[in-house]
């Protein structure tokens, strides 16, 4: 079956120095920070993400901006938004697209659901039922969807934001462990600090009718294919064979550890390696050391761990099981 699309082409990407990249990625901070602020740690992630070509599912409770957060990212890179508020009657065919007959032409048109963006907001997505989440597992893996029996090519780049409440589960559906492992990484949200809300509150009272969501102050600072040029050179750092077995003995200490009765797959090494990368990217090195894999494995594995009961009823969580290991896996010398 051959594999169509329905994106324009994107021009392939030419290649970007460590000191282009650096620069690259200050100024797409620059530019989300005039809509999103505060919260500095969780923009953090979602750009390694980006840099590292991964999706990204962020918890947190409402009104902490995660929309605005994609929004702004989306206008800093020149790229297409779309969004899909999960809901219980939400169905795969209005995630994906369907087909519908033109009876003028006589003959079935592809309509193209909202998964046809580079930067995809799955707002909510434990509310829907595991038939429609699973709708993004063949986009979020292999960056096409299958409608009427024809592959479809997604755009380029293409990244999804999920989002999920972790207070209200009446009415939820939890992500089987299948879909949360095609996540790259899972950022935590909480609360904004003082300062940061006080502004918040300033900005949007001002002079407004209504709580926008304004990113109109947000300017592209890279096209597409600037951005997967960045992509390009991310993937293009180096990283020692002693920092990757780093890396995988993480992974693998987590399926061994006690209180864990489901540990990181072979895709938490691999995200690990990819995330480090970015890290080292945005500290401005052209490699990876063991520092970089330290700071993203509570991002990148937290959302892998299956907690045993006895774990949970000492209210251990994901991320303290994660920073006892770090201590227990030896690092190598640099």
């Amino acid at each position: 079956m051959t594999t169509e699309t329905l994106a324009t082409p994107v021009t392939p990407p030419a290649p970007l120095s460590i000191a282009e990249l650096g620069e690259q990625t200050r100024a797409l901070r620059g530019q989300v920070t005039r809509a999103f602020i505060g919260q500095g740690d969780v923009f953090d992630q979602v750009l390694l993400a980006l840099l590292a070509s991964g999706h990204v599912l962020i918890e947190g409770v409402p009104g902490l901006g995660k929309t605005l957060l994609v929004r702004a990212l989306a206008a800093s890179v020149g790229c297409t938004f779309g969004r899909v508020q999960f809901t219980p009657d939400l169905m795969p065919a209005d995630v994906t697209g369907h087909a519908i007959y033109d009876p003028k032409a006589e003959r079935f048109q592809i309509r193209r659901g909202p998964v046809f963006a580079n930067l995809l907001l799955a707002d909510e997505i434990n509310r829907a039922p595991a038939k429609t989440q699973a709708a993004l597992l063949e986009s979020m893996q292999e960056g096409q969807v299958t409608i009427e029996g024809r592959r479809f090519a997604l755009p380029e780049p293409f990244m999804v934001v999920a989002t999920q409440n972790p207070i209200e589960q009446e009415g939820t559906y939890p992500l089987p462990e299948a879909q949360l492992d095609r996540f790259l990484i899972k950022v935590v949200i909480g609360y904004p600090g003082l300062e940061d809300e006080r502004r918040m509150v300033a900005s949007v009272v001002n002079g407004k009718i209504a709580a926008d969501l304004d990113v109109s102050q947000v300017r592209p600072v890279l096209s597409q294919a600037q951005l997967m040029a960045v992509q390009k050179a991310v993937a293009a750092i180096r990283m020692d064979e002693a920092v990757t077995d780093y890396a995988v003995r993480i992974a693998r200490t987590t399926r061994e550890w006690p209180g864990v009765i489901g540990g990181a797959g072979p895709r938490g090494g691999l995200a690990l390696a990819r995330l480090a990368r970015a890290h080292a990217a945005v500290d401005g090195r052209d490699f990876v050391t063991p520092d970089d894999v330290r700071a993203v494995a509570l991002p990148a594995l937290r959302h892998r761990l299956v907690l045993a009961p006895e774990a949970l009823i000492e209210r251990q969580r994901p991320d303290d099981v994660l920073a006892a290991l770090l201590h227990k896996v030896p690092a190598p010398r640099q």
